[in-house]
């Protein structure tokens, strides 16, 4: 497997190569990792021959411990509901618009214009916080991408994503999450499989016995949709 460096767009990323004009996989770490975390999935998924693999390094920097740092699309939601409980105001996980949000959605956005494909050759997907952006931008989009991948992933943005969701109608996402994930709770998890089916969307939802991961009967249904 060849891996180039990149900067696409605003965002510098990971990038295995596949076919000119051939399919297209973005995938978005989670917080705290970095581009690197995912990039061994360019070789445990299978995809069409010819797919080109993006790892795109989210834009926020902070240190994690001693001389590491760590990245994040946007601040952590419990902090920005610890604010807002600050000023009074009192919201549920899944009601929050995170600070951030809409900036790094708005880079990703690029990243995928700058790819110079169709939407119906690009798949978007992430982990963790990086699936929650996936989802953002991929409802947000003004075409239907060819797929969305969710993997321990929660809901946030619920009045935005249910306003914006019937625009999917008929696509198809895959999502999973452990049933005990400490984490990012199950029930939320949940929670945005039905606002996605309720938009119209279809899918499977795959729970496994396991945290906060991707487990390898997850690593084989995801190929299963990638190469459906």
């Amino acid at each position: 497997m060849k891996v180039q460096k990149k900067r696409i767009a605003e965002l510098e990323s990971f990038v295995v190569e596949g076919k000119d004009k051939g399919p297209v996989v973005v995938l978005c770490h989670g917080f705290g990792a970095n581009a690197q975390d995912l990039l061994p999935l360019a070789e445990a998924l299978s995809a069409p021959a010819g797919t080109t693999w993006i790892f795109p390094d989210a834009p926020i920097e902070f240190p994690i411990g001693p001389g590491r740092m760590g990245r994040a699309w946007f601040p952590l939601v419990a902090e920005e509901i610890a604010r807002l409980a600050a000023t009074g105001k009192h919201l549920n996980f899944y009601e929050v618009v995170p600070p951030g949000l809409e900036a790094s959605r708005k880079k990703l956005e690029a990243l995928i214009h700058e790819t110079g494909r169709p939407a119906n050759l690009i798949t978007l997907g992430g982990f963790s916080q990086g699936s929650m952006l996936a989802v953002d931008t991929y409802l947000h989009a003004s075409e239907t991408m060819a797929g969305l991948v969710i993997m321990s992933g929660n809901l946030i943005c619920r009045d935005q994503w249910t306003r914006l969701a019937p625009a999917r109608r008929g696509s198809q996402f895959i999502q999973s999450h452990g049933l005990m994930d400490p984490v990012l709770p199950y029930e939320n998890a949940k929670r945005l499989e039905t606002v996605l089916r309720e938009g119209g969307l279809s899918g499977e939802f795959i729970s496994f016995s396991g945290g906060h991961e991707i487990p390898q009967g997850v690593i084989k249904k995801v190929s299963l949709y990638l190469t459906r």
